[in-house]
C-alpha cells in the first residue's frame, strides 16, 4: 500500500517462511487498521539458510534476526516483526523492542505417529505416552533436557526446519513422534488429522520464554517508535518480560536449556521456570512460584535460580 503525502510508509521486514510471512501480514493489516500504509521486506537469515546444522552446533545468537536487524540499522526497512522467542534480550545500539503483540498459546505440542503411542502409558496419563524407546526429533536444548528428564529412554534426533517441513519430516521421515511449539501450529492452521496431537502443560513441559509472543523491533526514533507501539499488549507483556528478563540474567538463547513461563492468576501471577547445566543434567531446576505481581516474582525466581547455579 501506497503512504500518503503526509504518512511515511512503514517498511517491514520479515524472514520468509510461512509462520514469519502470517505474522508480519498480521501486523500489517492492524497497522493498516491504524492508518499507517506499509510494504514488506523478505530477508533471509543465517538460520534460514543454515538449516541442516543442530542449534547446539551454530556459535554465536540471533540465528533468525541479525540480518533482519543490520537491515534496520542501514534503512532498508524501518521495523520487523520477530517470533519473540527467536529475538535476543540484548538489542543492537539503535534498535529497540517497541511492542509485545498477541500471545497465542504458549505450549508445547507432541505430535506422533499414531502406531508410537503407548496406550498404558497414555491411560496412565503420561506427559510423553510414547513407546520404548521412540525417536522423537527436537534440535532445541530445553526441549531435549525436559525429554532427557521424563523419559530417559527415548531417542533424541536432530529435527529442523520450518513449522510445516518439521511436520512433514514426521510424516515421511524415520520420526516417531516431534515436539514444536503449538503457536505456530495453530497460526497456520495445520491439518494433523492423521497424528496423534497432544498439548503439553506448562507445568507438565516449560516453554521457552516469550513462546507464543510477536515481537515488534525498530530503530529506536520516530515516527516508528510512538507508533508501533500503539499495538503494545500491557497485561500479557508483564508477563513476557519477566521470562525474558530472567533469560537475560542468564546471559542465554536458544541453545541453553531454560524455559520460563509467566502467566497472571486470581490475585497474582505464577511461574514455571526448568533450567539445566546441559541436556544430560541429572538434577536440572524445576521451580515453581506464586507471587502478588511480577517484580516480586521476577526477584523470587533469580534468588532461586542462583541458589541452584551456586550448589
Amino acid at each position: 500500500m501506497n503512504a500518503s503525502n503526509d504518512s511515511p510508509l512503514f517498511r517491514l521486514g520479515t524472514r520468509g517462511s510461512a509462520l514469519a510471512l502470517w505474522q508480519a501480514h498480521t501486523i500489517s493489516g492492524m497497522l493498516e487498521g491504524l492508518g499507517i500504509a506499509t510494504e514488506i521486506t523478505i530477508i533471509k537469515t543465517t538460520g534460514d539458510r543454515i538449516d541442516d546444522v543442530p542449534f547446539s552446533k551454530l556459535e554465536g545468537k540471533g540465528f533468525f534476526t541479525k540480518e533482519l536487524e543490520e537491515a534496520q540499522l542501514s534503512g532498508q526497512v524501518d521495523f520487523a516483526v520477530h517470533s519473540l522467542k527467536d529475538l535476543s534480550t540484548a538489542m543492537p545500539p539503535g534498535l529497540t523492542l517497541c511492542a509485545m503483540v498477541g500471545r497465542e498459546d504458549p505450549r508445547e505440542m507432541l505430535l506422533a505417529k499414531p502406531e508410537a503411542v503407548d496406550e498404558a502409558r497414555l491411560q496412565a496419563g503420561e506427559t510423553l505416552p510414547l513407546r520404548e524407546g521412540a525417536r522423537i526429533g527436537t534440535s532445541a536444548a530445553r526441549r531435549q533436557a525436559q525429554i532427557r528428564r521424563l523419559r530417559p529412554d527415548l531417542v533424541l534426533v536432530d529435527l529442523r526446519g520450518n513449522v510445516p517441513t518439521r511436520v512433514g519430516k514426521l510424516r515421511e521421515e524415520p520420526y516417531d513422534a516431534i515436539m514444536l511449539a503449538r503457536a505456530g501450529l495453530v497460526r497456520l492452521e495445520v491439518d494433523l488429522s492423521d497424528l496423534f496431537a497432544r498439548p503439553l502443560g506448562t507445568a507438565d513441559f516449560v516453554p521457552a520464554p516469550a513462546q507464543g509472543m510477536l515481537g515488534i523491533q525498530c530503530r529506536d526514533e520516530e515516527p516508528w517508535l510512538g507508533s508501533l507501539a500503539r499495538l503494545h499488549c500491557s497485561d500479557p507483556a508483564r508477563a513476557v518480560a519477566v521470562e525474558r528478563e530472567l533469560l537475560l540474567r542468564l546471559e542465554g538463547g536458544c541453545q541453553i536449556p531454560f524455559g520460563a513461563h509467566v502467566m497472571p492468576t486470581d490475585g497474582g501471577w505464577h511461574l514455571e521456570a526448568f533450567l539445566a547445566a546441559d541436556v544430560d543434567d541429572p538434577a536440572p531446576l524445576h521451580l515453581t512460584l506464586d507471587a502478588s505481581d511480577p517484580d516480586t516474582l521476577l526477584a523470587e525466581a533469580w534468588a532461586a535460580i542462583q541458589a541452584h547455579r551456586s550448589r
